[in-house]
């Protein structure tokens, strides 16, 4: 697909663009989601809410209208029957059939978004989506995009038709240069994960396209669904930390609440099979997850790694195994917090290597710097897989001719806030991703522990 990105910025001039097409222009992993909370909990009563981590950079560069006009749009939106279809009868991850016949004509006759709750305080938008969890859950990446992408047309707007043909020059050039290190990489994994930050749909469709043109088999698919279905690509994703925090909420005491993270566990793979099994261990720290994990948790088929540095958390997942008797070579890490290019380079060599005895690495963040200091030989320790999100697919840092930072991504999350009433918290491995009121925050790391907590900058 060729786009000509500045011309049409520039004759930007219909009434209304959506930002979001399909249904379908979400991750992966919200449908599995879906599927697991209409199964378990269809009547389960939460709240949605948007925070910036984001200092010094105003989201709010648009008019409310335009945010209203696309969220009504997004909220307008129905399944497609040829997109229930593909659902239906695509394999995901090996297998046929995932969806059930059931679900599927739920999401087709009853599947409705929520309704949402937009305010203006202190210049800032505040928005949030509050119903049954069926109906709010999906608005997450929605909800992201949409901003998102309304602040890239804001700027868009500021910059000279000259000036939109740099910006975007320059952007290519910068992605084709990260493409160019990767080609060639043997046993080489990456995924796009970069629906909910992306600088705009037709820019992520742009990079997925570029991606899959030319790293082959080492390109394995992008966590949109919409993307995936329109171009034959494997869609990506398992579980967030969305499911443990709701079931923690629910807890009716300390015990049931340092007990929950393992009963989404079992009700997950009571769900799912295979490769579908991915633990995501940081919802309240990883350390103290992993020593206090059933047995059977270790025959899973790997881990995500999101808050933890990944050099630290990927050893910490192949210790726990072998501890366990379980051979980690044909286990899998999934990492995707904030990487980029030297990221995946670095860990590639790291987990896909053996280290000479005695070597110990924490630290690498380059490919270079791997080689240049350790003894490597082939074979490897671990599969390691790389989900490449923001600086992917919203990497314009000091492409604007201007000089003007307005495209540098921005750490916007959308969370559950409540569940029946009651504050949901998220802990993570990295104490400035915390999220909940600050004595349900102390509440949870005393029931939790701090194990293998750190602080580490969050970039986007």
């Amino acid at each position: 697909m060729i786009v000509n990105f500045a011309e049409r910025a520039h004759n930007h001039n219909w009434e209304l663009d959506p930002v979001t097409r399909s249904l379908l222009d979400t991750d992966f992993y919200k449908l599995l989601m879906l599927q697991f909370i209409w199964k378990h909990y269809p009547k389960t009563q939460v709240s949605f809410s948007l925070y910036s981590r984001s200092y010094g950079n105003p989201i709010d560069t648009f008019a409310s209208e335009e945010l209203i006009a696309q969220l009504d749009h997004a909220r307008n939106l129905r399944f497609r029957r040829s997109e229930l279809v593909w659902l239906a009868g695509n394999t995901f991850y090996g297998r046929r059939g995932i969806f059930e016949p059931a679900f599927l004509e739920w999401l087709e006759r009853d599947f409705r978004l929520s309704d949402y709750e937009l305010s203006v305080k202190n210049g800032r938008f505040h928005l949030s989506f509050d119903g049954v969890w069926t109906d709010t859950t999906m608005w997450e990446l929605y909800s992201l995009s949409i901003i998102n992408e309304l602040r890239t047309r804001a700027n868009l707007k500021n910059l000279s038709e000259f000036n939109l043909d740099i910006l975007y020059a320059r952007a290519k050039t910068k992605l084709w240069s990260k493409i160019e290190r990767l080609r060639g990489v043997p046993n080489l994994s990456v995924a796009d994960f970069g629906t909910r930050r992306r600088h705009s749909f037709l820019w992520q469709e742009y990079v997925v396209e570029a991606m899959a043109s030319n790293l082959g088999s080492g390109f394995t698919g992008t966590s949109n669904a919409l993307l995936a279905h329109k171009h034959d690509l494997e869609a990506i994703g398992t579980n967030a930390h969305e499911i443990p925090m709701v079931l923690a909420a629910l807890a009716p005491d300390d015990d049931a609440l340092k007990a929950s993270q393992y009963h989404v566990l079992e009700m997950w793979q009571s769900t799912y099979e295979g490769a579908l099994r991915i633990m995501l261990p940081d919802t309240f720290g990883t350390t103290q997850f992993l020593e206090g994990a059933p047995d059977w948790a270790a025959d899973w088929t790997g881990q995500r790694i999101d808050s933890k540095d990944p050099y630290i958390a990927g050893d910490e997942y192949i210790e726990w195994l072998t501890a366990r008797s379980r051979d980690p070579h044909d286990k899998l890490i999934i990492a995707s917090d904030a990487l980029d290019i030297d990221d995946i380079l670095g860990l590639h060599a790291y987990f896909g290597g053996t280290l000479a005895s005695g070597t110990t690495v924490k630290e690498f963040r380059s490919a270079a710097d791997f080689y240049a200091r350790t003894k490597w030989t082939p074979g490897r320790r671990i599969r390691f897989s790389a989900g490449w999100g923001t600086l992917l697919t919203n990497d314009f840092r000091g492409c604007n001719p201007s000089g003007d930072p307005g495209f540098d991504p921005i750490s916007l999350i959308g969370k559950v806030s409540r569940v029946e009433g009651r504050p949901a918290v998220k802990l993570s491995d990295n104490y400035a991703k915390a999220l909940g009121p600050p004595p349900e925050i102390e509440r949870y790391r005393r029931v939790f522990g701090t194990a293998g907590l750190a602080n580490i900058p969050v970039i986007a």
